[in-house]
């Protein structure tokens, strides 16, 4: 259902992250590239293969850790322009990739600060929605939290990094973490 409502309510701004892709060489790129990120695509064996604290490893522990892979992620179905439909997969595919680089754990704390975060790359009315609501389900110490500490990374972290949209993940795997989060402008959230 989220997947859905993402779909019907994001036309105006999935038109704004293709015009700042159109403006990013890499956005071009991936725009006229296409890439899907699937576990053959990703070659899912070769990352575990991989040092720790590189950005392939850490993302492929991620994935092992939480028991799903990047095939998992729900196919557009209501969006008719093509190429926003690629948008709009490529955003859901990346999600994984949000989290390596962050460290935000899945909890729904987590979630809703990635949401955070997302709702300001975005704009995506969905990400606003879960940001604004998904507090309802937290404990008061958690919305605590979530609003001391959760929520100001998320604003400073998701207003001044890169685009992450623009980001052609497939060729950071062998790089250190601590390296992507430098170039992209992303601290990692550390917990309380």
């Amino acid at each position: 259902m989220v997947a859905a409502l993402g779909e019907t309510t994001g036309g105006i701004f999935l038109n704004r992250i293709r015009d700042q892709m159109l403006q990013d060489p890499e956005g071009r790129r991936i725009l006229r590239e296409r890439p899907k990120i699937t576990s053959e695509t990703m070659q899912l064996d070769t990352l575990r293969q991989l040092p720790d604290g590189t950005f392939g490893r850490e993302y492929v522990r991620f994935l092992d850790d939480q028991q799903v892979s990047p095939d998992t992620r729900e196919p557009v179905h209501f969006i008719d322009s093509e190429e926003l439909a690629y948008v709009m997969q490529r955003y859901r595919e990346t999600h994984d990739f949000y989290h390596t680089l962050t460290g935000l754990p899945v909890t729904v704390e987590g979630e809703i600060a990635l949401k955070w975060f997302e709702m300001l790359q975005t704009g995506l009315p969905m990400t606003m929605l879960s940001s604004f609501f998904g507090p309802l389900r937290l404990t008061h110490a958690e919305r605590e939290r979530l609003l001391n500490v959760y929520v100001p990374w998320a604003l400073e972290n998701g207003s001044n990094s890169k685009l992450l949209m623009n980001v052609r993940w497939e060729e950071w795997m062998n790089r250190p973490v601590e390296d992507v989060q430098r170039e992209l402008g992303v601290r990692p959230c550390h917990q309380v």
